[in-house]
C-alpha cells in the first residue's frame, strides 16, 4: 500500500485540485484550522471566487478541463511552486484518479484522500463488484448480453468506469439491447477513455441510499448513518437528505455494516461513500463506492455535528479518529442543489452573469456557494451555483425550512431550477417520503407548470417593474433639471412598457396611467392598486392584500442601454425575470426557415454517421451532438424533410444562435418557407 510521506507531519498549506464550491468549502475549514490555502484556476476561472479567496493562486493555462483541472502534472507543479505541502482532491476532475494520487505522493506531498490502491480497486464497477462479492456485500448480479431473456428485462447498461450517468442506458426491449450497448460504450469511451460496459437488472422505483464512511490508518472505520439521494435528473442528484427516511432499524444496521465491510475490503483511509440501490421490497444492493468527499456531505455534517474536511486533514496527518465509534446523530438535514439550468427545456444549462445570489439564513440554514454576485457562469464547467442546506429536529421541519429559504432567495442572473426545487420539496410524495429515482420521470411536467393564477402573478410583477422603471427615470429627470436649473414636464397620458418573460417566455405589455400626486393606475389589472413606488421597491395592493416587490434591473448585454435591461422582481407572489423590450419590435435578425440554432455555446463532438447535405431526415432523428457544461446535447431533426445544409464539423466551437444545420420540411418546401427559424430539439445526455 502507498504510504504518506513523513507520516504524522502537520499540514501547513493545502492546494485544492478543483474549483468552485468544493474549493471554497475546503478553504473554509483550512482557515479555521490555521492552514494556508492554494487555489488553481483555468483562464476562464481567473477571476473566480475560489481563486480570489485563496491565500495564493496558480494559473493553469487554458480554459477546457482537459487542459487545466485534468492535468495532474500541472497541478502537482503548482503545489510545489506555491509551497503547499498537501493536496486535497475535492470532487470531480482528478479526485478519483489513482495515477494522480500516486503523483502527489511521489512528489513528497501529503495526499488528503484514500490510498491509490483503494481508488484503483473501486475505479471499475465490474472489479468493484467482484471485491464486494468476496466481502459479503449484497449486489445485483450482472446479466450476460447474449443470455438475456424476456423475464430479465428491463436491464440497465452501465459504463464500468466513470460516473454521473455517462454511458448509462435503460433497455426495456431485447431487440434494442445491442444498439444501446454500442451507444453506451461509445459515450463511455468518449467521456472516460474506457468503453467497457456491463448489464444488470434495472430495479423499477428503486431508491438511491448511501452511507458516509470515515476510516483512519489505525483500524477504525466509522459508518456515519444513511443519506437518501433519490431525486435525480439525468442520473445526477438534485435533493439529498440524512438520514434516509422510512428505513427500519434493521435496514439501517445492515447498510452500515455493508458499508464498513466495503471500506475494510479495500484498506480504505479517509472519507468515502458506499452507494446502494434500495429495491421496493426492502433489499439493498451495492452500486459503487465513491472514493472522495461527496457533494452532499453537508447533510451528514449537520446531523452528526462534524466537520468532515477537518477529519480528512486529521487522518491525512496520521492521527486516529477521535473515538472508536462516531457520535450519535441528531435531527434531520436536507440539501438542494441550485443549478443554472432550465428544467422546462430538458434541463438545458444556462450561462451568463450572476448578478445576485442571496439566501436568507437563520438558525439551521447553510449556504455552500461556488459563485457570488458579479461572477460569470461559463460553458466550460458544471452549472451548479450553490447548495442550500437546512437542519431541524424533524424531517418535516427541515423540509419546510429549506423550501422557505429557497423561495425567498434572490437569484438574479441565468435561469435556475429554484422553483422546481421548492415545488419538489412541497410535493406530497416527497413530503411523505415516497420518492424514488423515477420521481422526475413521473412528476416533472406537473412540477414545471405555473400555478393557475401564474399569468396574473407575472403581469402584476411586470407592473411593479414598470413602476420602478418609471420612478428611476423620474429621479434621473429631476437630477438633470436640477443641474440645468429648469424644469421638465412629466407624461400624464397612458404609458406602455413591454417585457419578455424569461427564459424565452411570452411577451407582455403593461399599460398604466400616471396620476399627478398619486401612484400610477394600472389599466388592465383589476384589483391591483399601487401604494408606494421607489426605484428598487414597490408596494401593491393585490385583491385587498398588500405585497412588497423588490425590483432590480441589470444590463443584459444584448444590445446595451436601458431598453434591453434584465429585470428581476421578487415578492411573495414569486420570482420573475423579465427583459425590457423596445416599444416596437425589430424585424431584423431572423435566420432562414428551417435553421437549427445552437441554444448554448459549446463544442460539436459528433455528427451522425455518414450524414451529409441532401439526405432525407425524419422527425426526431439525431443529427449531431453538442457538448457544453459537462453534458452532451443531442440535436435532432424537428420534422421530416431534407437536410439542406450541415454547417458544422466535429471539434468545432459554436456560440449561442449559430446555425448548425438547415432542414427543409415537405411543408416548407411546398409553401416556399417563411415563419421563424426552427429550434433544434435536444435530448440532454447525463452530466459527470
Amino acid at each position: 500500500m502507498s504510504a504518506q510521506p513523513d507520516a504524522g507531519r502537520a499540514i501547513g498549506s493545502v492546494l485544492v485540485a478543483g474549483r468552485g464550491e468544493i474549493a471554497r468549502r475546503v478553504f473554509r475549514t483550512c482557515r479555521e484550522l490555521g492552514v494556508a490555502t492554494v487555489a488553481v484556476h483555468s483562464g476562464a476561472d481567473a477571476d473566480a471566487l475560489h481563486a480570489r479567496e485563496a491565500d495564493a493562486a496558480v494559473s493553469l493555462p487554458g480554459d477546457a478541463p482537459a487542459d487545466t483541472y485534468l492535468r495532474g502534472d500541472l497541478i502537482v507543479a503548482a503545489a510545489l511552486a506555491a509551497g503547499a505541502d498537501a493536496v486535497h482532491p475535492g470532487y470531480g476532475f482528478l479526485s478519483e484518479n489513482a495515477g494522480f494520487a500516486r503523483a502527489v505522493l511521489e512528489a513528497g506531498l501529503v495526499w488528503i484522500g484514500p490510498p491509490p490502491e483503494a481508488i484503483e480497486a473501486m475505479a471499475s464497477k465490474t472489479r468493484a463488484k467482484e471485491l464486494m462479492r468476496k466481502a459479503g456485500v449484497p449486489l445485483l448480479e450482472p446479466v450476460r448480453p447474449g443470455e438475456v431473456r424476456e423475464e430479465d428485462l428491463p436491464l440497465l447498461v452501465k459504463a464500468a468506469a466513470g460516473g454521473g450517468g455517462r454511458g448509462m442506458r435503460i433497455v426495456r426491449e431485447a431487440a434494442a439491447l445491442d444498439g444501446e450497448i454500442r451507444a453506451a460504450s461509445a459515450e463511455a469511451k468518449a467521456a472516460f477513455g474506457d468503453g467497457e460496459v456491463f448489464t444488470e437488472p434495472y430495479v423499477e422505483r428503486g431508491r438511491h441510499v448511501e452511507v458516509q464512511v470515515l476510516a483512519d490508518g489505525h483500524g477504525t472505520v466509522w459508518a456515519l448513518g444513511t443519506r437518501d439521494c433519490s431525486l435525480q435528473r439525468r442520473h445526477q442528484k438534485v435533493i439529498e437528505e440524512a438520514p434516509a427516511p422510512g428505513l427500519t432499524g434493521e435496514q439501517r444496521a445492515a447498510l452500515r455494516g455493508a458499508a464498513e465491510r466495503a471500506a475494510r475490503a479495500v484498506g480504505y483511509r479517509g472519507a468515502g461513500t458506499v452507494e446502494f440501490l434500495l429495491a421496493p421490497d426492502g433489499r439493498a444492493y451495492f452500486l459503487e463506492m465513491n472514493t472522495r468527499l461527496q457533494v452532499e456531505h453537508p447533510v451528514t455534517e449537520c446531523v452528526y455535528g462534524l466537520d468532515l474536511v477537518a477529519l480528512q486533514l486529521r487522518i491525512a496527518e496520521g492521527a486516529p479518529l477521535p473515538a472508536a465509534r462516531p457520535p450519535e446523530p441528531s435531527g434531520h438535514a436536507v440539501e438542494a442543489r441550485l443549478y443554472a439550468e432550465d428544467p422546462t427545456r430538458q434541463w438545458r444549462p444556462q450561462t451568463g452573469r450572476v448578478h445576485r445570489l442571496e439566501v436568507p439564513g437563520g438558525p439551521g440554514v447553510r449556504l455552500d456557494a461556488g459563485v457570488a454576485g458579479g461572477d460569470e457562469i461559463t460553458v466550460h464547467y458544471d452549472p451548479m451555483l450553490a447548495k442550500v442546506i437546512a437542519w431541524a429536529p424533524t424531517r418535516a421541519e427541515a423540509v419546510r425550512k429549506l423550501a422557505h429559504a429557497l423561495e425567498r432567495a434572490q437569484v438574479h442572473g441565468p435561469a435556475t431550477n429554484r422553483d422546481l426545487l421548492v415545488r419538489s420539496l412541497r410535493h406530497s410524495d416527497f413530503a411523505s417520503g415516497r420518492m424514488d429515482t423515477g420521481f422526475y420521470d413521473r412528476h416533472l411536467a406537473r412540477l414545471c407548470q405555473e400555478p393557475p393564477d401564474g399569468e396574473r402573478r407575472l403581469r402584476v410583477s411586470a407592473f411593479a417593474a414598470a413602476l420602478a422603471d418609471a420612478e428611476t427615470r423620474r429621479a434621473a429627470a429631476r437630477t438633470v433639471s436640477g443641474r440645468l436649473g429648469g424644469w421638465r414636464s412629466l407624461p400624464s397620458g397612458p404609458q406602455t412598457k413591454r417585457y419578455r418573460a424569461e427564459p424565452g417566455g411570452a411577451e407582455l405589455e403593461v399599460r398604466y396611467r400616471p396620476a399627478r400626486g398619486n401612484p400610477p393606475l394600472a389599466e388592465d389589472l383589476p384589483g391591483v392598486r399601487a401604494l408606494r413606488v421607489a426605484a428598487d421597491h414597490v408596494e401593491l395592493e393585490v385583491d385587498g392584500v398588500r405585497h412588497g416587490f423588490g425590483v432590480a434591473a441589470y444590463p443584459d448585454g444584448a444590445g446595451g442601454g436601458k431598453e434591453r435591461a434584465r429585470v428581476h422582481v421578487d415578492s411573495p407572489l414569486g420570482a420573475y425575470a423579465l427583459t425590457a423590450l423596445p416599444r416596437f419590435s425589430d424585424p431584423r435578425g431572423r435566420a432562414e426557415p428551417g435553421s437549427l440554432l445552437a441554444q448554448m455555446p459549446g463544442t460539436v463532438v459528433r455528427v451522425a454517421d455518414r450524414l451529409a447535405a441532401g439526405d432525407a431526415v425524419t422527425a426526431g432523428q439525431p443529427l449531431l451532438w453538442l457538448e457544453a457544461m459537462k453534458m452532451e446535447h443531442r440535436v435532432t431533426a424537428p420534422a421530416d424533410g431534407v437536410l439542406r445544409e450541415l454547417r458544422v464539423t466535429p471539434g468545432q466551437r459554436v456560440e449561442v444562435g449559430a446555425v448548425l444545420a438547415v432542414v427543409d420540411s415537405g411543408e416548407r418546401g411546398r409553401t416556399g418557407g417563411g415563419g421563424p427559424p426552427a429550434s433544434p430539439a435536444t435530448d440532454e445526455g447525463a452530466a459527470t
